[in-house]
């Protein structure tokens, strides 16, 4: 048995995983906000409450927004910004008095959509999600790419590949920059783009729902979203050339992206031919806990 937990900024998830890949419990409690003693606190009392299901001490794997520094240790690049600067991995280690593994939650749905979802069996696996942020992660022959400096598959504060017209410099991101991929095709950026383009606050699935009516600011707005999008991935294709990338995040319940995208992305791609497959996270939300608890081998 192996434990997952999901560190989200909303909400942190639990999942005890049975060797078989079946989910033997899964709890969820919400995110202490800008409260990272109280987030510490959550996450063992979920592990906690998970093992008293399973009886036993299980091999405990975290997936979190931003990555730990090969400096020294501490939490970096989050947007859960109280995590930041803070040495997250010996806290909640002490806490549990045991080896805790962590990883990008990015890396975490990668890991898991190539062992047993969406990417399954495909060689190399890039995965990136598109929610409150955008980040990815790279899986090859079945093994998690996290890189020299841990920022494998790092692909969304990278600036947006063409941009042209009213996207130079671009928004400003969290993370200081301008013109970041992750200030281009997140959720909230989408809600965004769409309000200054005229002047309604929707959510992005209202906006989806307004195009599929017939509105043409809404159709205009996703269109944009989508050449975006096809060129963010498209660039990437260039340098790592994925059998897969998996989306995952509340933008990949967006269908049409599945078809619109690769039909766009061929004009961006430096070959005759692309075979690359866009396709949803088999797991769904579900997959960043899966995958956390496969930062341990089954083995273990």
């Amino acid at each position: 048995m192996r434990i997952g937990i999901d560190l989200g900024g909303t909400k942190i998830e639990g999942l005890l995983l049975a060797p078989d890949g079946s989910e033997a419990q899964r709890l969820r409690v919400a995110t202490p906000r800008d409260d990272y003693g109280a987030t510490v606190e959550a996450v063992a009392g979920l592990v906690l409450a998970l093992e008293q299901k399973a009886q036993a001490h299980c091999p405990v794997g975290i997936g979190m927004p931003g990555s730990l520094s090969p400096l020294d240790g501490l939490v970096r690049n989050s947007n859960s910004t109280c995590l930041n600067h803070r040495p997250f991995r010996q806290d909640i280690e002490a806490r549990l008095a045991r080896e805790v593994r962590l990883a990008n939650d990015a890396n975490c749905l990668a890991l898991s959509e190539a062992t047993d979802g969406a990417g399954a069996g495909a060689p190399v696996v890039f995965a990136a999600i598109l929610g409150t942020g955008v980040g990815g992660g790279l899986v090859v022959d079945g093994r998690l790419i996290q890189g020299v400096n841990l920022i494998g598959g790092e692909w969304g504060h990278n600036p947006l590949p063409g941009a042209q017209g009213d996207e130079v410099p671009g928004p400003v991101c969290y993370c200081g920059r301008t013109g970041c991929i992750e200030a281009f095709l997140s959720g909230p950026s989408l809600a965004r783009d769409h309000d200054q383009a005229t002047g309604q606050n929707l959510l992005p699935m209202e906006i989806a729902a307004l195009a599929e009516q017939g509105d043409e600011e809404a159709e205009a707005s996703l269109q944009r979203h989508e050449d975006r999008l096809a060129r963010a991935l498209g660039s990437l294709i260039n340098i790592v050339d994925p059998d897969v990338v998996v989306l995952g995040g509340g933008l990949s319940n967006l269908g049409r992206l599945y078809t619109r995208v690769p039909a766009i992305w061929q004009r961006y791609i430096f070959s005759d031919v692309v075979t690359t497959r866009l396709v949803p996270a088999r797991h769904g939300d579900s997959s960043g806990v899966r995958g956390a608890a496969r930062l341990w081998p089954e083995t273990s």
